[in-house]
Formats: C-alpha cells, structure tokens, sequence
C-alpha cells in the first residue's frame, strides 16, 4: 500500500468511517438472530404479545441502525476508493509523460491504456470491497461463533470443524487464480492494442477493402481473451457452489444434532432457528472474505503492472544534467561521433558513426532513401532519443546536459505524422504557444502558407477541426502543423518531411516565406523531393546510417553519386509527368 499511501492520507476519513460504519453494520447482523431466539422461545411459546411487539420495535431500531450505518459505510468505501484510483490514475499518466519514445515502445501503446483504465479499476474494486467487507465479515464471523458457543456450545463445534475446512479449499483456490489472472491482462493489452489500430487505420483498411480481415484478426484477439477470461474466472464460478455445499451439509448436520436435543428437551426451537443463521453467517462472512482475497489476487496482478510503470526510471530525463539553467541562445548543432540503435542487440546500427556540424541560422536540407536514418538523426537533436555512442550538441553543450523543458522549448519538430487535436484551428495553433494574439498566428501562417485556406472556412481560426484533423486535407494539415511549430520561436525547427502533401508551388512557396521570414533560425528540412532542398545552404545526405556527403548542390551533383542517381531519377520522373 505503498504506492497509495499519500492518497490515502489525504482521505483519511473514508479509510476510516468506511470500515467503522460496516463493522456497526455487522455487529446489527449477529443481534438479530438472538432477539428473534427470545421472541420464538419466550413470546411465541408464552403467547406474550407484549413481549414480541416490545422485541420486534427494538428488532426494527437495529434494523433502521444497519440500514444507515450500511449506506454510510458503503458511501465512504466508494468515496475512498474513487479518490484513491483517481490520484494513482492522475500519478501513473504524469509519469507516462516523461516517458522518452523508447520507454513507451517498450511498453507498447494498448498496454499502457490497459494499465490506466483496467488495472486501476481491479485496484479500485479490491479497495472498495476492502473497505466493505474485509473489517465487517471478521466481525460477523466472530459474532457468530461467539454468539453460537453461548447459545449451545455441544453444537457450535460443527462450525469449528467446517471453517477451517472451507478457508482450506478457498486458498488454494486463490494460489490457482493469481498467474491465470496475469495471462488474462496481457491478452486484454493485445485486444487494446489491436482495437486501437484498427480505429486509428480506418481509412487504410477501407482503402484496401481489409474491413473483413481486420474482423477475423479481430475475432481471433477477442475470442482468445474470452478463452483467458474463462479459464481465471472458473476459479471465481467454484467459490460460490463450494461455499453453498458447506453451508448446506454444515446445516443438515446442526439439524440433525439439534433436532435430536429438541426431542430431548435441552434444545428450544427459537435457539435453533438461531443457531442455523449464525452458521449460514459465519460461512456467508467467510466467503465474503475469500470473495475479497480472489478479487485482491487480480488487484495484485495489477497493482504489480501499474507498478511497473510508476518505477520505470525514464531512460531519458534531467537527473545528470549540468546545465539545467543554461539558455539557448543561436541554435548551432554538432553531432560527435554519433551512433545509435533501437535494438540494441542489433548488429548494424541505424546511425554509424556521425560526424556533422550546423552553423546557427543555416537552412540543411536532409535526404537519402527509405531507412537511411534521416528522421532518427533529427530525433536525436530534442531527445526523443540519446544516442548510444558519442554526443549531440546545441550551442556547445551536450544536450544530455541541458533541462529537457529548455531544449524542447527552444527545438521544434513537425514530425511525419501529422497530429492535430479536436477543437478549433486556433486552438491546435496555440499548442504552440498559449499566449499568443490572433495577429502572430496570422503571421506564422502565412509563412507556412496555411492563413489563404483557412479563411475560406465561415469561421476562419475558430473552425473546429475533427479528431486528428480528419476534416482537413493532408496538406492542410501539414501547413497547420508547421504554423503551430512556428508559433514556438525556437531556435531550431525540424521539418520531417512536412511539406510532402503539398504541391511544388506551395512548397516552394513556404521555402521561400523561410528564407525571407526566419533567417535567423536554424532550419534542418529532411524531404524525399530534391527541390525541397536544393535551395538550402547545405544538403546532408545519408546512406545506410552514415553521411555520404555534405554539401551545397551544386557540389553535391558534381562529387556525390547518390545524391546525382536520386535527383536523375526525380528528373526523369518530372519531364514523364510533364510529356504525359
């Protein structure tokens, strides 16, 4: 507990007039029976009405007593509990955020979502059911006995023998549940990941008219988890039938034994009637707690998952940087020696030894074919990632040193996939910057050629976009998202392919809104199309992880051969286009 202590802490209170209020309850559950002994042995067999209306009134106090102190304990368990889930859901999602993108890939997205929505609601339900039962079933199961021992003692020991026996049966049923619970929330990680994928990919599926193979996939995932499920709550579905056979052969026993002191006469029938329910209490009670120790099994399950993500060190943060308080003030990079791996098993890097200066203010242009690293060295620059070998440097200080709030304030990345937010265009803008007046947005999209089709919308920048933009055509969404960066004023922006859906005009359009506009911020435009770059001051290209060249163009066509080979080929490609 932990993890959950500050929460808590903080609702003290429910923790405590919870469980209180339950164990009044309960204390109501074991009086009964015995006023109701007196009514059948001294009231019914005396024909006293006096006596039965005077115990039935006080029967009817504590009935309306349990009433009251039930729905306050149950108000205070939930109240608890909720506030209590709410803080660790709120602590694990902050700390999901420092998560660096290795660290999320590590866990995988649906996994994630499974350990914020399901595995809280486990440790929520157990914590809730807690703080019902667990104080008020031990008070009942006491009662009971105790009550049962005072009341005849020659037959209370039945209930000595089955107790034992039954808490016997439910532990080993508890031992059987706990992995088959863990194989169950990895299989509900899958099903999330995959539904995940097949909402956000609806218009590639279509596209591909794949509508029937991702209801098969589908149908596989579900019917797996169905097989999982099963096969954990099978242990949950013997519990009850289990306890009913206890209660009833414990019962026909007491009646047995009870029924032959009747005839005897060292046995009222009242005392019978109670003596049956506190035997069906104790066993209720008991069952009641076995109830809670199955449900605190699949709770540790994912109090141990939750866990996992609140005591992962995230593999990029502050902790060793030095230069926390240093601020950016040019926006020059260098990379020394750098290599890099996403499996860091794997033989062949993705980046290989880079060796590479950026003057600050300079337009780089990036290129190279699929695979060559070009994305992977500009995430390198923010630290998406940290390189494994060597270091990258801006304004000649190693990244790693530098807080992660300055260096991502001061680089902005419009990345390849382009991801806008429900709310108005404003709204996506101001991700940017939150502070900002309509005039500077206007400004910013002009630059990125986005303020001509936004105001052909009726509502301008007060347009609401759909989730992810899926209103907007893909190169609107690529101008939306490199206004929003512009909106940052940082020293350095990183273009990832980001004018890739707009025509050439257009893209030649923004180029030049740069050179004109934002000549003193460091630009590094990675492009598949050599006119988005042959304008820049140099053009990196990349080969297999490694630099192949680092030039103008005019060099690059004279001395690089790859460079010459992609820009032949897009040549080729436009003079077809033009012919046809």
């Amino acid at each position: 507990m932990k993890k959950y202590k500050k929460y808590i802490g903080k609702n003290w209170y429910c923790f405590l007039l919870g469980p209180l209020f339950m164990m009044l309850e309960g204390a109501g559950e074991f009086l009964l029976p015995f006023i109701n002994a007196d009514i059948i042995n001294k009231g019914a067999a005396n024909g006293d009405i006096d006596y039965i209306l005077e115990k039935g009134i006080l029967m009817l106090v504590i009935a309306v007593g349990m009433l009251i102190t039930g729905v306050l304990g149950a108000f205070f368990a939930v109240r608890g509990s909720s506030r209590m889930a709410a803080g660790v859901r709120q602590e694990v999602f902050d700390k999901i955020q420092t998560f660096s993108f290795g660290d999320i890939d590590r866990f995988s997205t649906g996994s994630l979502i499974t350990r914020v929505t399901n595995d809280l609601t486990q440790i929520q339900s157990f914590t809730q059911s807690l703080l019902r039962g667990f104080f008020r079933s031990p008070v009942m199961l006491m009662g009971a006995l105790v009550m049962s021992f005072t009341m005849n003692p020659g037959t209370a020991w039945v209930i000595l023998v089955v107790v034992p026996v039954l808490a016997l049966a439910i532990f080993l049923m508890i031992k059987t549940a706990s992995p088959r619970y863990t194989r169950m929330q990895k299989q509900l990680d899958r099903m999330n990941t995959g539904i995940g994928e097949a909402i956000m990919n609806q218009k590639v599926i279509k596209s591909f008219v794949r509508e029937e193979y991702e209801k098969d996939k589908f149908q596989v995932i579900n019917h797996r988890l169905m097989e999982k499920t099963i096969f954990a709550l099978k242990i949950m579905i013997l519990m009850q039938p289990v306890s009913a056979l206890a209660v009833n052969l414990t019962t026909l026993l007491v009646v047995w034994l009870a029924g032959r002191q009747i005839m005897v006469g060292s046995m009222e029938a009242g005392t019978l009637a109670a003596f049956i329910t506190y035997l069906s209490q104790a066993l209720t009670a008991l069952n009641f707690l076995a109830n809670i120790f199955l449900q605190g099994t699949r709770a540790a399950v994912s109090h141990q998952r939750v866990c996992e993500v609140l005591d992962t060190i995230p593999e990029i943060s502050d902790e060793k940087a030095d230069a926390k308080e240093k601020k950016l003030q040019s926006g020059s990079i260098e990379f020394r020696n750098v290599s890099f791996r996403y499996f860091k098993d794997s033989r062949l890097p993705v980046l290989d030894r880079i060796n590479l200066t950026i003057e600050a203010g300079s337009t780089i242009g990036i290129i190279g074919s699929t695979g060559s690293g070009k994305t992977t060295l500009a995430s390198l620059i923010p630290r998406l990632y940290d390189p494994d070998e060597g270091a990258v440097y801006v304004d000649g200080v190693n990244v790693a040193e530098l807080s992660l709030y300055e260096l991502r304030e001061n680089v902005a990345v419009v990345l390849q996939k382009n991801t806008l937010f429900s709310g108005t265009i404003a709204e996506n803008l101001r991700w940017g910057r939150e502070e900002v007046t309509e005039e500077e947005m206007v400004a910013v999209c002009q630059i990125a050629q986005a303020d001509g089709f936004i105001r052909t919308f009726p509502e301008g920048y007060h347009t609401e976009i759909g989730q992810g933009g899926k209103n907007l055509s893909g190169g609107q969404r690529q101008r939306l998202c490199i206004a929003r960066a512009l909106l940052k004023k940082p020293k350095i922006l990183i273009l990832d392919d980001s004018t890739s859906a707009v025509d050439t005009a257009t893209d030649a359009s923004i180029r030049r809104a740069f050179r004109e506009e934002l000549s003193g911020m460091t630009k590094l435009v990675i492009a598949q199309r050599i006119s988005s770059v042959m304008d820049a001051d140099k053009i990196l290209v990349l080969e297999q992880g490694a630099v192949a060249a680092f030039g103008t163009h005019k060099e690059l066509l004279n001395n690089c051969t790859t460079y010459q080979e992609i820009y032949d080929s897009q040549k080729d490609r436009e003079e077809e286009q033009k012919d046809e």
